[in-house]
């Protein structure tokens, strides 16, 4: 098992950082078969497919670059919480999406929120890409920016007179920039605040598979600040 490999950057204009693990956890395949053994289901209104609970131990033995990456890179001083741990699977064909699925999106407003996002699935699954909105110029929405920002893009949406295509969302658009971008690569970890606008890039001709070995099988958690 090659040792991990880190490398960190800072996001657009706002500069927001960005952690990108390599060979992240020592025992991938075990956790592709800890995923195919347990039961997956639609969970939360917005994730576009189902996930299944993935224990918090796993996390274990990558505790001590965890701890080195929350609070040399994100400004942790006083530990960290694991807030939420899920195996997902995208599943939902573009068709089924709802109108926010089609749109990068941001996981709260909370700035301490630190979102782990592990890939247990190849480049063929697509990557995230990260984005300013451009009317606004945010790449972030925190408390205080969310009501310019939702009322921003309702104002979007009507003048338009309709909503976002039925698709995901991928690369610019009137709206969205694309500031940065991160390919999806078996064992590997990206780490970024919550708040960041972000979009799973789904390609074209994806096949939204439900079975962990073939579809793009993801560990998405969640650390708050203690």
């Amino acid at each position: 098992m090659p040792d991990p490999f880190l490398k960190a950057r800072r996001l657009g204009l706002e500069g927001q950082p960005l952690v990108v693990i390599d060979d992240f956890h020592p025992d991938p395949e075990r956790l592709v078969a800890d995923a195919a053994a347990r039961a997956f289901e639609p969970r939360g209104k917005f994730y576009p497919g189902i996930r299944a609970a993935a224990p918090g131990a796993y996390l274990q033995p990558c505790q001590a670059m965890l701890a080195d990456v929350l609070k040399g890179v994100f400004g942790y001083r006083s530990g960290a919480a694991l807030k939420e741990c899920n195996y997902s699977l995208v599943t939902t064909p573009p068709t089924k999406l709802l109108p926010m699925q089609r749109l990068p999106h941001y996981d709260g407003t909370e700035v301490q929120t630190i979102a782990l996002l592990h890939y247990l699935c190849g480049p063929d699954s697509g990557g995230t890409s990260f984005y300013r909105h451009r009317a606004t110029g945010y790449e972030t929405i925190t408390e205080d920016r969310f009501g310019v920002y939702r009322d921003t893009l309702q104002a979007e949406v009507d003048a338009t007179d309709g909503q976002p295509a039925a698709d995901y969302f991928r690369g610019d658009s009137a709206q969205f920039e694309r500031i940065d971008q991160v390919e999806a690569k078996f064992n590997r970890a990206v780490l970024y605040r919550g708040v960041v606008l972000h979009s799973g890039d789904i390609p074209e001709g994806f096949g939204f598979s439900a079975d962990v070995r073939a579809g793009r099988l993801t560990v998405n958690s969640f650390f708050v600040e203690r």
